[in-house]
């Protein structure tokens, strides 16, 4: 039985072993997936112990994606691009694969699970840090019409936006000045973990504008309550965090299982959790 782990700290409300699980049971792998603590200057001895013992395969949460960049032997383009992994491979020379499957995770769940389109569509990404980052190459290979970085600090958006002008154009600016009418807004800022509300104006939303948080729970979101006064379709990113492990699970095992009776469960499990 192959083993695969999540390591984070903390670790213990990681649903990970869960999707795993329902994914190996649907697609009939034999897989056993657990979860690792290590504590924050612990992760090269954890990791190594795991792959020592035979691990094939390591999905890594916070605060530990920087260190598994520096650890990973060679990286996918869109792990190099974010600047962080989220997947470890081991592959057949026994050599270790950096992936991130984050943005990928969430085109997945946008354009499959929700049905909506970005090719061609004006994009705007509230925030400018790591969960941006890992989204921005992702969401360029879609073709949108225009993507826009909007973050508190303007220079750190535009920074972004210089990092990542070969791969299309982008544009940037503080959420004071942030251009009028996208088709989709994305929060990928911190504002919805604290229950804040990114100060933007709703002059932003074009008609028919699509609103997703990355950040996920039983109730809506602030940002999710705010997009939906303004006649916009919302969600939640529990379909990112699912799509994301489901790309993962593809990387190791060769077969993709399928995101949405995945997604029904835990979506049932959070609500009885809050009811």
């Amino acid at each position: 039985m192959d083993k695969y782990a999540v390591i984070g700290n903390p670790i213990q409300q990681s649903m990970s072993p869960d999707i795993h699980s329902a994914f190996a049971q649907q697609t009939d792998q034999d897989i056993e997936y657990g979860k690792l603590f290590a504590e924050v200057d612990g992760f090269k001895e954890v990791v190594d112990q795991f792959f020592a013992g035979g691990g094939k395969g390591l999905n890594v949460t916070a605060p530990f994606k920087l260190d598994a960049f520096d650890y990973a032997d060679e990286l996918t383009e869109r792990a190099r691009t974010a600047g962080a992994v989220n997947t470890l491979a081991l592959q057949g020379d026994g050599s270790l694969l950096g992936d991130n499957t984050d943005g990928a995770g969430l085109v997945s769940d946008i354009t499959r699970h929700l049905g909506w389109a970005i090719a061609g569509k004006k994009v705007l990404i509230l925030g400018a840090g790591g969960a941006t980052r890992g989204a921005l190459l992702p969401l360029l290979k879609q073709g949108p019409a225009r993507l826009h970085i909007a973050n508190r600090t303007a220079r750190k958006a535009e920074q972004l936006a210089e990092g990542f002008s070969e791969y299309g154009t982008i544009g940037a600016s503080g959420l004071d000045a942030v251009p009028e009418e996208f088709d989709l807004i994305i929060n990928a800022s911190a504002a919805s973990l604290s229950g804040e509300l990114p100060p933007l104006s709703p002059r932003a939303l074009a008609e028919g504008c699509r609103a997703y948080d990355m950040v996920y729970g039983a109730q809506p979101t602030p940002f999710m309550h705010w997009a939906t006064g303004l006649g916009a379709e919302v969600s939640d990113g529990l379909g990112m965090l699912v799509g994301q492990a489901a790309e993962s699970f593809a990387l190791w095992r060769g077969v993709r299982p399928e995101v949405a009776p995945v997604l029904a469960m835990l979506r049932e499990r959070l609500l009885q959790k809050a009811s």
